[in-house]
């Protein structure tokens, strides 16, 4: 399971990333706009300061890249640095270049933007409060910029046109940059619920594992009492042919629950691999499938196999059984006349189908299924799905329900090769 503290750096990373592209883009536009301002409009521009200014982003864009390429997450305070870093920058220039009459002025707009998308409410009001203080200050302190002709119909001309180039470029950078932004905050969100969804399950898992636990202790004392119960009653009645049958099945039954109840005690507290066994697929599904025939002899089943032999070599372990178990019982359940197993494998992963002629099921079923303590039946407590479900996703595989054409349902298990041979 991915950690809740990676679920979120990534995204952190992730926008420090489009903030050294944004970085990149914007030192490429200044080259070009200073060239531009020099050569093509002949303004008198102070270039050793925006030289300097220019270096200073291309240094600062060279940390930021080898930032990137370190482990440790990005805070919400260097991430803020960063974009200080910018509204420094477009402050000396504009200092240099017209102060608060250069169209570029409305920039500042874009690190504004950016903090509120990725930022908590303080850094935003910070940022807010210094690009403010910033277009103030530029308003009264600056360096005049005007044609070297002196001509103020072409200033004017030339401020429209910076206007709108400015809007032009601010939108485009907002919409490309920000809204990605703002996507990778809401996919770091859905990752979070998903993982604390994730949890809240796994804390069910554990207290209805303790319960099963305490459970098969208890259930020890009553079991014992009956099989010894049933051995007299053999020999009081084994010779009346109506009773003798009876009887053995019932002593069987009893000897069944024991033995089961053995092995959920005997793997308690097993780890995977502690309790993991070697076996080539096939036979592993076959043994499952035999297991199965001896709990439920009165299914009728059907069992095709569509995996190119031989069959690939994987670990099991009691609890991927019994996942197993629980979903041919749900299809056994709806339809014990007829359950088809259906199932496939090739280099990549495993596919099982089980198809019943059962009901179907109400879209309310649908969308539940799998949820703990939810059943359609008459009968039960609603946790053997569950349990199937998270015993298989913790393997990376997934287990999906759908209604079958004809009548029926169909419930479909996906597991990945690697993550049963690892």
């Amino acid at each position: 399971m991915v950690g809740h503290n990676a679920l979120i750096q990534a995204p952190s990373n992730s926008n420090l990333r489009r903030i050294f592209l944004l970085r990149s883009i914007e030192i490429g536009g200044l080259l070009l706009a200073v060239v531009l301002a020099w050569h093509g409009l002949e303004l008198p521009l102070p270039l050793l300061p925006i030289a300097v200014v220019i270096g200073s982003l291309v240094l600062v864009n060279l940390f930021t890249w080898w930032r990137l390429r370190q482990d440790w997450p990005v805070a919400d305070g260097e991430f803020f640095t960063q974009l200080l870093v910018d509204v420094v920058a477009i402050t000396v220039l504009l200092f240099y270049a017209g102060g608060s009459t250069n169209p570029l002025v409305s920039f500042y707009l874009v690190p504004l933007v950016i903090a509120a998308i990725t930022l908590p409410a303080v850094y935003t009001w910070a940022m807010a409060l210094l690009t403010a203080g910033c277009y103030t200050l530029l308003m009264f302190n600056y360096y005049p910029l005007m044609p070297k002709s002196g001509d103020y119909s072409t200033a004017i001309y030339m401020h429209l046109t910076g206007m709108w180039l400015t809007f032009v470029l601010s939108a485009f950078l907002i919409a490309f940059f920000v809204v990605r932004m703002a996507a990778a905050i809401k996919e770091r969100d859905r990752q979070l619920a998903a993982a604390r969804e994730e949890t809240l399950r796994n804390e069910r898992i554990v207290a209805l594992g303790t319960l099963a636990a305490g459970a098969a202790h208890e259930l020890g004392t009553p079991l014992a009492t009956m099989a010894v119960v049933t051995r007299e009653l053999q020999r009081e009645y084994g010779a009346n042919p109506d009773l003798a049958e009876d009887l053995q099945l019932l002593r069987e039954q009893v000897d069944g629950c024991k033995h089961i109840l053995s092995s959920l005690l005997a793997s308690a507290g097993q780890t995977r691999m502690e309790g993991a066994a070697g076996a080539a697929l096939d036979v592993y599904l076959d043994e499952v499938l035999e297991k199965w025939r001896l709990m439920r002899p009165g299914v009728s089943m059907t069992v095709t196999w569509l995996g190119a032999g031989p069959a690939p070599h994987i670990m099991t372990d009691q609890t991927l059984g019994q996942a197993l178990l629980n979903l041919f019982n749900n299809a056994a359940d709806a339809s014990p006349d007829n359950v088809e197993i259906e199932g496939g494998w090739d280099e990549t992963g495993i596919r099982l189908q089980i198809r019943d002629r059962g009901p179907g099921l109400t879209p309310d079923a649908v969308q539940q299924a799998g949820r703990p303590f939810y059943t359609t039946k008459g009968h039960g407590i609603g946790i053997g799905l569950f349990l199937a479900n998270a015993t298989i996703e913790r393997r990376g595989g997934s287990v999906t329900l759908r209604n079958r054409e004809g009548g029926g349902a169909v419930t479909e298990i996906r597991l990945p090769i690697s993550n049963l041979q690892a």
